[in-house]
């Protein structure tokens, strides 16, 4: 299985990228048979021996703040048999990855393909270009995300009291090292539209990455963690993270400016697929119906005050202590 032969497009010669949109009402319904059609028609690039670091979103021990485990390890297959080097990794909100991954069952369908859930350990720093900013900020990545050749994000739709709604892109802070991500949002999370830019700045800093969405149960009203579940049955794939993201906000019946993340990754132009054309080898964002999915109105402040951030800090001790 060959989907593309480079890492990363030149999208001059390939102006318009694939997005490739599919139905999917149940976790079972043919879900392996649907990702390898969807991965194909996406042209998720992939060659023997290209590192790939697959993320998904495990938040925390409940299933629905998570990307179905069904899904995360369909996709790995598909990796694995196109000889890619797999590694699956996440830095959860509370608890350790590999705690969560027990908790959701991940564990048990990574295992056949002798695969386990990583911590996003050994961190380093990544330099952030955010426009405009009076300091650029410095994240502490891990090693595993700035050395792949791809990033793959997993993650399922979710509102996000902060975001509003999280996506392919927004899942890729994960990458940032455990209790860090606590500490970013107390020091740059100043205001949404602020944390979005360094949000997007990172974003172009990482390694080229695509997404494979889990949208068949959604997660609506609030999030990332306190949802309610919304059946939108949807499977999707791009070769482009943010690509992926402009298509589901138009499934959502979204504009780019609802998103905070999404209208800062447009105002950049330090990567050509962010002005690219999209084409749609399956179906169309029009095809899903987003009738009673709900986002936040008003968005939450993004930092994390000196009392939140000690409380989040605790609640991080707490829950590697119980893993």
């Amino acid at each position: 299985m060959d989907f593309g032969q480079e890492t990363s497009m030149n999208y001059s010669e390939n102006p318009a990228i694939p997005c490739a949109l599919e139905k999917c009402r149940a976790y079972d319904d043919n879900l392996e048979e649907k990702a390898r059609a969807l991965m194909e028609a996406a042209r998720i690039p992939m060659r023997p021996g290209m590192r790939v670091l697959v993320k998904p979103n495990l938040l925390t021990s409940k299933a629905l703040a998570c990307t179905n485990p069904d899904i995360v390890a369909a996709v790995c297959k598909l990796l694995l048999d196109g000889g890619c080097k797999v590694d699956v990794a996440d830095s959860p909100g509370f608890g350790r990855a590999k705690s969560v991954a027990r908790a959701i069952g991940l564990d048990e369908k990574l295992a056949p393909l002798g695969l386990e859930v990583l911590p996003m350990n050994q961190p380093a720093p990544l330099r952030l270009d955010v426009p405009g900013a009076e300091r650029q900020p410095v994240f502490m990545v891990s090693r595993r995300a700035i050395e792949c050749d791809y990033l793959l994000s997993v993650p399922r739709i979710k509102a996000h009291s902060q975001m509003r709604i999280t996506l392919a892109v927004k899942n890729l802070f994960g990458c940032v090292c455990g209790a860090r991500k606590a500490i970013i949002h107390a020091r740059e999370g100043r205001e949404p539209a602020f944390f979005a830019a360094c949000l997007a700045a990172m974003w172009a800093a990482l390694p080229p990455s695509g997404a494979f969405v889990d949208g068949i149960v959604a997660m609506s009203v609030t999030g990332p963690s306190k949802g309610i579940p919304f059946n939108f049955g949807l499977l999707g794939a791009c070769a482009s993270s943010q690509v992926m993201d402009r298509a589901l906000l138009a499934a959502l019946d979204m504009e780019i400016g609802q998103s905070p993340l999404a209208a800062a990754i447009a105002k950049r132009n330090d990567r050509e697929e962010i002005s690219a054309p999209v084409s749609w080898p399956l179906r169309r964002p029009e095809d899903f119906n987003p009738t009673g999915f709900v986002v936040p109105q008003k968005l939450a402040h993004t930092s994390f005050r000196p009392g939140r951030l000690i409380k989040s800090m605790g609640r991080r001790f707490w829950a590697a202590i119980k893993a």
